[in-house]
């Protein structure tokens, strides 16, 4: 995957995620929160051995680990 492309389908995990959670945040943690998520995506995804293909596959993974990054920071914020 390009790089162009890494970021877009950061970007777009990170806004679907916060849409999910309800967590209004601007463009850049969006990006942020998307990239990271991606990497938990996919080591929780590995964990289960399920492995995503394609762009529409990375973005579920992505969207799915940043909607978990989101719940612990949450709950650690709460603690």
């Amino acid at each position: 995957m390009s790089f162009i492309a890494f970021l877009i389908v950061g970007g777009l995990a990170g806004w679907l995620a916060s849409t999910f959670m309800n967590k209004s945040q601007g463009l850049l943690m969006n990006l942020i929160v998307g990239i990271i998520g991606a990497y938990v995506g996919g080591f929780l995804g590995n964990l289960v051995g399920i492995s995503a293909t394609g762009l529409v596959g990375s973005i579920i993974m992505a969207t799915v680990g940043a909607v978990v990054l989101l719940w612990v920071i949450g709950k650690l914020k709460k603690a």
